[in-house]
């Protein structure tokens, strides 16, 4: 579909289930992506897989390794409104291994060109959770701007967290 010297998006298929499902039941994976750190069932993941595949408004891709087809990460574009040209994405990088070598920039550079040179959409937002600093950065660096936050919106490790919002229009991505 679209790709990069190192990585290379494909669409989620129903076969993905059980590689999600290991890093959706992974804590340390999911801290700083999920509002909550619940334990899946398989059944349940792959019901998740199934709803996000056949759902009009949402495209989700497996990020893989060119060299080795090794999937390492999934990148969404979820509750896109067509009309509004507008998309909020999501990340996860789900392998550990790759954590920290750029693959989460590099994504996010790809989906953001896709986004705006494909789908046409006017304006991308995300949201973060305030203590990830590292994503908060990355974001920046990706032209991201604060909108606005969620204050003491996530219940975590015995404290209260805001959820920022971030965004970035077209006109300011090529520009």
């Amino acid at each position: 579909m679209f790709s990069s010297n190192r990585i290379h998006f494909r669409k989620v298929t129903e076969d993905d289930a059980a590689i999600y499902h290991r890093w959706r039941n992974d804590p340390e994976v999911m801290e700083n992506t999920s509002p909550n750190l619940d334990v899946y069932t398989f059944e349940e993941t792959e019901e998740f897989i199934r709803s996000i595949t056949a759902s009009y408004d949402s495209k989700c891709y497996m990020i893989e390794l060119n060299d080795k087809n090794t999937p390492i990460d999934i990148v969404s574009l979820i509750h896109t409104d067509y009309e509004n040209r507008n998309a909020e994405c999501i990340i996860d990088i789900g392998d550990k291994d790759y954590w920290g070598n750029g693959f989460g920039q590099e994504a996010m550079q790809l989906l953001l060109h896709y986004s705006f040179s494909e789908v046409n959409l006017h304006k991308v937002y995300l949201k973060v959770f305030s203590f990830n600093y590292r994503a908060i950065k990355l974001y920046e660096r990706l032209g991201f701007v604060k909108e606005g936050e969620l204050k003491e919106h996530l219940f975590r490790n015995g404290r209260w967290y805001g959820i920022t919002l971030m965004a970035i229009l077209q006109k300011e991505y090529f520009s």
